[in-house]
């Protein structure tokens, strides 16, 4: 029996604790904006709010056993997590569905700048450095072995993690949240019809196979592309 890798250990609770924040903050902003805009149905179900308990026995599998399980498998963690609301409303008021959507995306982009904030700030005050080589969870290094290292593997993977999330959610398919932004743009009838259309289980299938075979293309360009923005004197490639 090989032993615990505890290196790999430590890797994987901060990829948890990076994961189940960043998807958590992404439904509580869809559920405090629903219910704000009308919609009380995920603040009667619990969730706006930024416990995780809520969202974890709403959907455990997308928060506990895949992220476990595709870290194990890949080194990387995936999932899902969601909240209810009331269809009838955001065929109602298309526009504020669509801002409902927005609002999770936003989210994830606001934690996304933090986190270039944070490794900004880090460099400046000489406790990160650029690193020699870039990857997901490696857009900055600690200066100095010790504690710096593991808040500069978090506060990589915050910044990858969220840019992704922000940027595959905003494609405009069927389950993702651009799915309902973009009828905010038509006129009422056309997007209650656009609604009801991509509502269709067989089009969100289609949907989210397109979204997952062509977002490598679109991702890591981006992504790139914004580390080189965090390092203006290197360039990455």
């Amino acid at each position: 029996m090989e032993p615990v890798n505890i290196q790999k250990v430590l890797e994987g609770l901060l990829w948890y604790i990076a994961f189940l924040f960043s998807i958590i903050l992404h439904e509580a902003a869809h559920a405090f904006t629903a219910y704000k805009l009308g919609d009380q149905t995920a603040y009667l179900g619990g969730q706006v709010t930024l416990d995780p308990r809520p969202h974890i026995r709403r959907e455990p599998v997308g928060t506990v056993i895949i992220p476990i399980v595709s870290y194990l498998l890949g080194g990387w963690m995936i999932g899902w997590a969601s909240i209810p609301f009331d269809f009838e409303w955001g065929l109602r008021h298309p526009k504020r569905l669509g801002l409902m959507s927005m609002a999770g995306p936003a989210a994830n982009l606001a934690l996304a700048l933090l986190a270039a904030l944070a490794m900004r700030a880090g460099l400046l005050v000489g406790v990160f450095v650029a690193p020699d080589h870039i990857s997901f969870g490696q857009v900055t290094e600690a200066a100095n072995a010790g504690f710096f290292e593991g808040v500069a593997t978090f506060v990589s993977i915050l910044f990858s993690l969220n840019l992704l999330l922000f940027l595959f959610n905003l494609l405009p398919v069927p389950p993702l949240d651009g799915n309902a932004i973009l009828p905010s743009f038509l006129k009422e009838e056309h997007a209650r019809r656009y609604l009801m259309f991509m509502r269709n289980p067989g089009v969100a299938f289609v949907g989210l196979l397109l979204a997952w075979n062509l977002f490598g293309y679109i991702f890591h360009p981006i992504h790139l592309q914004c580390i080189n923005l965090l390092y203006p004197d290197l360039r990455y490639e």
